[in-house]
């Protein structure tokens, strides 16, 4: 069976508790149970705070894949509801080692493109008060990525992702993940990173600096704002 969309899930902006006053968010997503129109900048009802980091048409649709849940919750010891990580499409058969940057497939009425593997943030770690799920989840790899929408339409529950075009040499969103989080110091990876097809501006200057043996402070995108 190939991959398929379990479910769509959007939200509104609220507040999330933090350390002090907390922070405006999205990320509590709920099922729709149903169709969604899906346009450039993500799909109809769906709101995101953070306009910087999230959201954009470069952004416009975060998937997760479902088999990432049961060690998830194996790992934390928590029950975790539907689109826990904030996720748009939660997904079956779709993980990141499978996926390419620069795949391009048939989602129900749209023709979406994998644009960039998510870089996880604080906010589910303040959601569920695991301090530590930012790092754990880039380390782990269940990074989940995004989508960039090359024409709208409506998708529901139960679509296939029908893949329609691979660039040549593109690599895998687990290989990028690799290479960004785990094996840091991986300069051959870095370089062929560099030369695919498909690698995100922002990645592209991340890496750029790491060979120039330039440091990165994720401080920031991990842990959430000091005093908030």
């Amino acid at each position: 069976m190939g991959a398929v969309v379990v479910e769509i899930s959007v939200g509104r902006v609220g507040r999330l508790a933090g350390r002090g006053k907390g922070v405006k968010s999205a990320i509590f997503k709920r099922p729709l149970g149903g169709p969604a129109w899906l346009g450039r900048e993500g799909f109809a009802g769906d709101e995101q705070a953070d306009r910087k980091n999230h959201g954009g048409p470069e952004k416009a649709a975060f998937v997760y894949p479902t088999e990432h849940y049961p060690r998830w919750q194996e790992m934390l010891g928590l029950e975790l509801p539907p689109a826990a990580f904030g996720e748009n499409l939660s997904t079956r058969g779709l993980a990141e080692d499978g996926v390419c940057l620069g795949d391009v497939y048939r989602l129900g009425g749209a023709l979406v493109q994998v644009s960039q593997p998510r870089r996880p943030c604080y906010k589910p770690a303040w959601r569920f008060g695991v301090r530590d799920l930012a790092l754990l989840t880039q380390e782990s790899g269940m990074t989940g990525f995004y989508l960039r929408v090359l024409e709208e339409g409506e998708v529901a529950p139960g679509d296939a992702l029908a893949l329609l075009e691979r660039p040549v040499g593109a690599v895998s969103v687990g290989e990028a993940n690799r290479v960004m989080h785990r094996d840091r110091d991986d300069a051959e990876g870095m370089r062929r990173l560099l030369a695919a097809p498909g690698l995100p501006p922002s990645w592209r200057a991340a890496f750029e600096r790491r060979l120039a043996g330039v440091g990165e402070d994720g401080a920031g995108r991990l842990e959430g704002p000091a005093g908030a």
